[in-house]
């Protein structure tokens, strides 16, 4: 084994990781889904988008993004002249993975009088092929100021758009995409647990099936769920979504008690997300080292996948409405 190959370990490890930080002038992005180590050393910990744009605020000249691909391209999307590196270039997603864009193409073709409001879990192709993206906490405003007779198709997630309709009583044509973390938890562990538990509320994301959402006493996204953590009055909260969320809980909160929601064999370590999980501390040293793997977007691509970023930006601030973002594709 060369010198090239030999990594650090320990804190010598800690030590390279900002060492390169501070030589690359890099800024590194841990989602809230990552292992505690990585979220401890990152610069910035949160959900998908908040991230993305924290990092295109900065004068970093390197985006570090420790989280799924389509969250890295998120990033390049938002700062094409930042490098932007991914730990684990396999780190992808099951939402990604549910909506190839050639499908995601050929299903809009065959629904021209709908416009597409598509989850930020996607690929930049999807993103490019949508008219406003939406993240888990800005969907039910940007829904709520379509038109109501504009018709909509909703991707990747069934279940996000399901809450939504349930919850606006909207109709929308939902893509049958589903997150695999989330699909995994167990109604009847669930139960189970709220019965050891008859005081604790249940805080779940809206990826959630609705059989857990039914259970909820709070729907939200990430950071909802984690401003929840903070104001619920009991000292016991079951949490339903990637438990690696509880890490900042119990930092946050240190005198109550979190509890991940299980899935079908009573433990909650089957929810943990297997892509987020492929980033290590040694793969982020060597995407640092390396400058690699690189996230690169062809430039024609990338302004069109930010349109519907954009929009989506202007609509969930509240101060652009619909009809000053220009025509959608179906009007």
């Amino acid at each position: 084994m060369n010198a090239r190959t030999e990594l650090p370990t320990g804190t010598d490890l800690l030590a390279e990781i900002d060492r390169l930080r501070r030589e690359r002038n890099a800024v590194i992005l841990g989602h809230y889904y990552q292992k505690p180590e990585i979220q401890d050393l990152a610069d910035f910990v949160g959900d998908s988008l908040d991230l993305s744009r924290k990092a295109a605020a900065t004068d970093a000249d390197v985006i570090a993004f420790c989280g799924v691909r389509f969250m890295a391209e998120t990033a390049k999307i938002l700062s094409p002249d930042k490098t932007v590196i991914l730990p684990d270039m396999d780190a992808g997603c099951s939402l990604e993975d549910s909506c190839p864009p050639e499908q995601f193409a050929a299903f809009r073709a065959q629904h021209p009088d709908h416009i597409a409001l598509t989850y930020i879990n996607c690929s930049t192709e999807v993103k490019a092929l949508s008219d406003i993206i939406v993240t888990s906490s800005s969907a039910e405003k940007i829904l709520s100021q379509l038109p109501a007779d504009q018709k909509v198709i909703f991707g990747p997630d069934r279940n996000l758009g399901g809450y939504l309709m349930r919850k606006t009583g909207r109709d929308m044509l939902l893509w049958p995409g589903v997150c695999i973390v989330h699909e995994a938890f167990s109604e009847t562990e669930l139960l189970k647990l709220k019965a050891q538990h008859p005081n604790a509320p249940v805080a779940a994301h809206p990826e959630c099936p609705a059989i857990i959402l039914d259970h909820a006493d709070y729907v939200g996204s990430t950071s909802g769920i984690l401003s929840y953590a903070s104001e619920f009055p009991g000292d016991t909260l079951i949490v339903a979504t990637e438990p690696h969320i509880i890490h900042q809980m119990e930092k946050a909160l240190p005198n109550k008690n979190f509890i991940g929601a299980p899935g079908a064999d009573g433990n909650c370590n089957c929810n943990i997300c297997p892509y987020m999980a492929l980033n290590t501390l040694e793969k982020l040293y060597i995407a640092l080292r390396d400058l690699s793997p690189r996230i690169e977007i062809e430039e024609g691509l990338r302004v069109k996948a930010k349109v519907s970023l954009d929009r989506m930006l202007a609509m969930a601030s509240g101060t652009v409405g619909l009809g000053d973002l220009g025509p959608l594709r179906a009007s």
